[in-house]
């Protein structure tokens, strides 16, 4: 049969695609089909038992061998089709056999060889989370790293797709810091990992704040997507908390507790660029919250250091001789960040619109 008349075709141009003839397919097909039917039927049980990992391996069961399959008898795409109408007809109660869910195994197979790690961690995420792996990023370190992620984290597939956009990934342990040196290395390596650098706070619109106060606002109106930017563990306990010291007032910009490190986490957000003073500062909240707040059991408390822009090299000469734990890092506007380079270059730049403005 024509291939175009195959696939079916209606006025609007959306293709239809309808299954080959059985009689056109090999007698290895049918010994194939027959063959994946039975896997099924074996594992029905199971797959409603323990529902998500038991259907996710049967899927990988299923894309391996159409792989195998596809590699010993040089089948094309139109098998897949023909597998789904098969498939359909013999479990017509159980969904997920459409052409295009029967790709997704054979990718998901072929991109994750190893069935071990298969069991063991993306089996135990959804399957309409594994997609988003598989069709937001490239490579196998990057797809291990948010898979990892999603399982720590309990991500919807929403939030998984929110991450890999923001490249969590590429930000997650970049801020300049001196947790080796303050903390032991167990806690330092989780706090570095728990850190990133940029911070994106997207949600703060295109009317981007200029002072700390309208930034602080907003972080806290707004405070589901910070703690979401924040990362997991971040308990929110106030902003602008007030410190009496040696008579004098001072106010903790954002204060929060991390469960996991077990620690009070200071927050500093400046709405320019990093100045070494800003240290002197944070550090002095850090020891006072350590003196009055800390519990005995609680671990030394973390100062992060928002800033708009730095020099890293600036940054690590001003935290040498510290011995409180402190991160410096960014902070962005995501609607910026996710504009195409060309675009961006397109542009004025808010210095520039000020200085037009200033001439007119």
């Amino acid at each position: 049969m024509d291939d175009r008349k195959r696939m079916g075709k209606d006025k609007d141009g959306v293709i239809f695609p309808v299954a080959p003839q059985l009689s056109e397919m090999s007698d290895s097909y049918l010994d194939f089909i027959e063959g994946i039917k039975e896997k099924i039927k074996t594992q029905r049980l199971s797959v409603v038992v323990a529902a998500n990992s038991s259907m996710i391996c049967l899927y990988w069961t299923i894309g391996k061998a159409i792989l195998e399959k596809q590699r010993e008898e040089g089948w094309g795409a139109k098998v897949i089709d023909r597998m789904a109408k098969d498939l359909k007809d013999a479990f017509p109660e159980m969904s997920g056999f459409s052409p295009r869910n029967i790709k997704y195994m054979r990718k998901f197979a072929e991109c994750w060889p190893d069935y071990e790690f298969v069991q063991q961690v993306v089996a135990q995420i959804p399957w309409r989370t594994n997609i988003q792996l598989l069709d937001k990023l490239d490579d196998r370190e990057s797809r291990i790293w948010y898979a990892q992620k999603v399982l720590e984290n309990g991500w919807s597939s929403t939030v998984l797709e929110f991450q890999i956009e923001g490249r969590l990934m590429e930000r997650t342990g970049k801020s300049v810091n001196n947790f080796p040196v303050a903390l032991p290395p167990s806690d330092s390596d989780m706090a570095n990992q728990i850190f990133k650098d940029p911070y994106l706070f997207d949600f703060l619109g295109t009317d981007m704040p200029r002072r700390e106060v309208e930034i602080e606002r907003q972080l806290t109106e707004h405070i589901q997507n910070f703690l979401l930017e924040l990362g997991q563990g971040f308990a929110f306990v106030g902003r602008q908390v007030p410190l009496e010291v040696g008579g004098q007032d001072f106010y903790i910009d954002l204060l929060f507790y991390h469960l996991k490190l077990r620690c009070y986490v200071v927050i500093e957000l400046k709405a320019r660029d990093f100045e070494p003073g800003f240290v002197s500062q944070l550090n002095m909240y850090q020891n006072v919250v350590d003196d009055i707040l800390r519990h005995p059991d609680d671990k030394p408390t973390i100062g992060l250091l928002l800033v708009k822009g730095k020099n890293k090299t600036v940054v690590e000469y001003s935290l040498t001789g510290y011995q409180n734990p402190i991160g410096v890092a960014e902070w962005k506007n995501q609607l910026a960040h996710a504009l195409p380079e060309e675009l961006k270059s397109s542009l004025p730049s808010i210095e520039e619109i000020e200085k037009e403005l200033e001439q007119k």
